[in-house]
């Protein structure tokens, strides 16, 4: 087996998560923000989609699909496309709404199967590669991919959370 596998398989298990907290919710309980420092169901499947779609694009050397694959268009948010989302204010936040739940499904998916396609196609003697030397200490592919897993997983649980706020189950 291949070491990246367990990347695939952990995400796998977050999407699963984030897919069944939309799931039972109505559109309008998910994009709730329960609280002011409380993000919003809509807010946490989005920013993990991105997160996802730009780390691994990074790593990639390609555009990322929010831009690429107009994504950005589809959503037309109230926020410049390099928003930088890990920074949101509550106010920026609160902007991140969908009309239809698919369309966080959509990207979460597209999301996923492109960073599961990276991880499949991964040379894995690239995995101590330095990409980012403005950390100390530097950051390595691995630590990037780590990194980028470790937030979705956190988010997934983040939303059950909030959905329990929101709907109190």
């Amino acid at each position: 087996m291949k070491i990246t596998q367990l990347s695939i398989d952990t995400l796998k298990r977050a999407q699963e998560r984030l897919e069944e907290t939309l799931g039972q919710m109505k559109v309008d309980e998910a994009n709730t923000m329960p609280a002011p420092l409380i993000k919003s169901v809509t807010w946490l499947i989005w920013h993990t989609a991105r997160e996802l779609d730009y780390q691994i694009s990074e790593l990639n050397n390609t555009e990322p699909l929010w831009l690429e694959s107009g994504w950005s268009g589809k959503f037309a948010l109230d926020l410049p496309d390099d928003t930088e989302d890990w920074h949101h204010t509550p106010e920026q936040a609160a902007k991140v709404v969908v009309d239809d739940k698919k369309l966080l499904s959509d990207y979460l998916a597209a999301s996923v199967d492109f960073t599961n396609t990276y991880l499949a196609t991964l040379d894995e003697q690239k995995l101590n590669d330095v990409v980012d030397t403005n950390w100390t200490p530097v950051v390595t592919r691995q630590a990037r991919i780590v990194s980028a897993i470790d937030d979705a997983v956190m988010h997934s649980g983040q939303a059950v959370y909030t959905r329990r706020l929101v709907i109190g189950k």
